[in-house]
Order: C-alpha cells, then sequence, then structure tokens
C-alpha cells in the first residue's frame, strides 16, 4: 500500500513538535490516530522513522532523509492548491447569458451551478425572455452567450449555435386514460382529444403544425406558459399534452401521477443548445462557460 497524504501530514508534525502528544493538539486529532498512521508509513517505507523510548520519541537517521522528501512533497502540494486557487481568484470578469422559458428550469439550472463552482470569480447576469429576442440581443453584442431552443433559429446567417442535447417530443396522460394502454398511439388517436397547450418557445407552434398536417384542428381546452400547469391539468383529467421529454416530471405538483408514451410517427424534436454571435471574441469567461456546457454534454448518457 502506497503511503498517504495524510500520512505525511502527521510524520511532519511528530517530527516538527517533537510529540505525539503536542503534533495531536496543534491537528486536533487523537493520538492513537497519528500513532497507527506513522507505524502504517514505517511498515510500507520498511524503516523506523522515530526511536520510541519511555520519555516520548526522537527522529532516526532515516527520519530525517525522509522528512526533507515529506516537507517538499506536502509544499509542492501546497502550490499546486495555490496555483489553482489563484487562477480561479484572477478569473473575473463578466458574463452576460439569455435563457429562453422552456430552458431556464430544465436545463441551465445544472449547467450554472458547475459554472459557478469552477468560475466563482465571475459575475454572471443572466436574462429569460424569448427567442427571437435573445437573437437580438447576441447580434447586438449584449449577450455573451444563450442557453435555448435552437430548432428554429432564425437567424443561422448571424449566429453560431451548438446543441447540448435533443429531445423527442412526447404524450402525456391522466391515469387511467384509453391510451395508457394502447400498444400504439399514432397522431389521429390524439386529434380529437382535448389538448393542453404550452405556449413557450416553439411548442405551440410545433404541436399545432403537427395536428394541422392530419387535416385536424388542435382542440385547445387551456393555453398557459407554465409547464406545471400543464402538469395539474393533464394528472385531473383536463386533457393530454404533446411536450419534449425533457421537461417530464411523473407528478404534478398536487401528487397526481402522469403517464408518458410515445407516438408512432414523425414527431419533431426540440434541439436545446448555445448560441453565440458568429466571428466575435468571446470573452474567456463565455469561452469557460461554453467548455463546460461541451463537458457536460459529453459526460451525459447517449
Amino acid at each position: 500500500m502506497a503511503f498517504t497524504f495524510r500520512q505525511l501530514q502527521y510524520f511532519v508534525a511528530v517530527a516538527e513538535q517533537g510529540s505525539i502528544t503536542r503534533a495531536a493538539q496543534n491537528l486536533s486529532i487523537s493520538q492513537s490516530s497519528i500513532t497507527e498512521a506513522i507505524k502504517e508509513l514505517e511498515g510500507d517505507l520498511g524503516v523506523e522513522l522515530f526511536d520510541r523510548h519511555p520519555r516520548g520519541l526522537s527522529i532516526t537517521h532515516n527520519g530525517h532523509q525522509f522528512l526533507r522528501h515529506a516537507t517538499k512533497i506536502l509544499s509542492n502540494v501546497s502550490d499546486a492548491r495555490r496555483s489553482f486557487s489563484d487562477s480561479r481568484e484572477e478569473t473575473g470578469g463578466k458574463l452576460n447569458l439569455g435563457v429562453t422559458s422552456l430552458v431556464a428550469g430544465y436545463v441551465l439550472s445544472d449547467l450554472l451551478a458547475r459554472y459557478r463552482r469552477a468560475c466563482p470569480g465571475v459575475d454572471v447576469s443572466a436574462i429569460e425572455d424569448n427567442g427571437s429576442y435573445l437573437e437580438h440581443l447576441l447580434i447586438g453584442g449584449e449577450l455573451d452567450v444563450a442557453v435555448m431552443v435552437i430548432s428554429n433559429l432564425r437567424d443561422r446567417m448571424a449566429l453560431q449555435a451548438e446543441i447540448l442535447e435533443t429531445s423527442p417530443y412526447r404524450l402525456w396522460l391522466p391515469i387511467g386514460h384509453p391510451l395508457v394502454s394502447a400498444d400504439i398511439i399514432s397522431i389521429s388517436d390524439i386529434a380529437k382529444e382535448p389538448l393542453i397547450m404550452l405556449t413557450v418557445d416553439e411548442i405551440e407552434e410545433n404541436t399545432g403544425k403537427l395536428l394541422s398536417a392530419l387535416g385536424a384542428r388542435p382542440h385547445v381546452a387551456f393555453r398557459t406558459r407554465s409547464v406545471e400547469a400543464v402538469r395539474s391539468l393533464v394528472a385531473t383529467g383536463a386533457g393530454i399534452a404533446l411536450l419534449p421529454d425533457l421537461v417530464y416530471r411523473p407528478w404534478s405538483l398536487e401528487g397526481d401521477r402522469i403517464e408518458s408514451r410515445d407516438v408512432s410517427g414523425a414527431l419533431p424534436v426540440v434541439q436545446v443548445g448555445m448560441v453565440w454571435r458568429k466571428g466575435s471574441s468571446l470573452p474567456q469567461s463565455a469561452r469557460d462557460f461554453v467548455g463546460i456546457a461541451e463537458a457536460l454534454r459529453s459526460a451525459r448518457p447517449r
């Protein structure tokens, strides 16, 4: 077994204090923990580091030799930690971030938390708005990066986009609905069902196009910008919903169950990604954000 960093710390403390008792007091740990660590370290090295005698202990010649190495190792580790700490403190600046409504609570929260841990010195300013307005802000240089639905990105000539997540549409149903037990569900099966329509981002437009392609006019029972309202209304039987899987949760706020089922046929998908202005020189804060988002995407199960 290789010696540990903690064993080195305990060894150096005893060597410097000349006493296990004083070393334990300085480190605020038990004497037995230090004694055990020193014995394990000596066993790993195959030499005695201290001579034990009734009055305490004294460092051996081998102990003196190893002390130089141990002190250097601890110093190098401290320098390494300090270098990262210094770089985080020096990495300041500001990140102007945009996000669309659908993305804010389902993609951004985890990404932003990771970014804040990695770049605590950056002042993050975020705005939530519709996609077209965020595009306007990006092109005008008022935003560095936006995390948004990019399936319907309008100005692709001026904007660079990178996909973070692709989410298919699925059907939300209340418990006991006849379609819950159906082997195959087609668009025609749901065309006449009362529909709870989410009116954020491209959802309403996509759902309407999908049903209109069948020659059916959507029977919209309720329109809302709240995903939680959609959950509650579906769970209580007020209607069904066609929504991207990324916002699906099996329970409403009231604790009622919501079922999710695949629908056969060519349903659209929602692409969520990062967007920034083409040709712009992104500040370091924005480059770091993009890098963390790419790493998170790579780590996500496929």
